[in-house]
């Protein structure tokens, strides 16, 4: 029996697996990077400027928790251990921590553009032969790849602490403000948790995913796989 194939689990947990640490990383990554380039070399000198996966999975974070809600509901909430940024360090602490918050997003964007490209130069390669194996693997992994990124730089958007919107939204409010604001974070992902779970058993009807993240999720994701369409010059099964 052929335990490899695109209906069995194995299949399905490589083609998450395998795009969710891309994206988490490069995410990671690229916090730390436009950091450095603004004056904070922390995550340089920890050694977290690298894009070895082992350097930032957290196995539950990265691996069990968004596997798992990804399978079930779509979702892609997780995390990675987060790369050190030291805002004391940047030469504009305000201004710049809203370039290093959005560069994790921005980043995700990138790669899925990247991934809708890739994917329309595979079904060109393929053509309208019967696509092996191989072909479909990555085909798969490709296109959760384009979802995967755009849910995380969208989700990751939400202004709510610590989501990297939270540290946008901090350095766009007066300094007053910005304080109080900032002063949620410390409730971290209980927040969250409440949010996305305990508000929903009190209020079944509040969705905060479905309300904020999927309508722009939906209208990006149809237009990334129009540009495999184009690039592609056949059909994107």
């Amino acid at each position: 029996m052929n335990h490899f194939n695109p209906d069995s689990a194995l299949w399905q947990a490589a083609t998450i697996v395998i795009p969710l640490v891309f994206a988490i990383v490069f995410h990671e990554v690229s916090h730390g990077y436009v950091a450095k380039l603004l004056g904070d070399p922390t995550a340089s000198e920890r050694r977290r400027l690298s894009l070895n996966p082992l350097r930032h999975v957290d196995p539950v974070g990265t691996l069990l928790v968004p596997g798992f809600l990804w399978l079930t509901t779509h979702t892609a909430f997780g995390w990675a251990k987060p790369v050190p940024v030291d805002a004391r360090r940047l030469r504009n602490p305000r201004r710049d921590m809203m370039f290093v918050a959005a560069a994790g997003p921005g980043s995700n964007i990138v790669l899925a553009l990247a991934g809708a490209a890739a994917l329309g130069l595979l079904a060109r390669v393929v053509g309208q032969g019967e696509p092996g194996i191989g072909a479909l693997f990555l085909r798969d992994n490709l296109g959760n790849f384009i979802a995967i990124n755009l849910f995380l730089a969208l989700f990751n958007m939400l202004p709510i602490p610590p989501f990297d919107g939270s540290h946008i939204v901090e350095g766009l409010l007066p300094e007053g403000a910005a304080r109080t604001y900032a002063s949620l974070r410390r409730l971290g992902f209980a927040l969250i948790l409440i949010l996305l779970f305990g508000v929903p058993m009190i209020f079944p009807r509040f969705d905060l995913i479905g309300m904020t993240v999927l309508p722009p999720f939906n209208w990006l994701f149809g237009h990334f796989l129009e540009i495999a369409q184009s690039m592609s010059g056949t059909s994107i099964a």
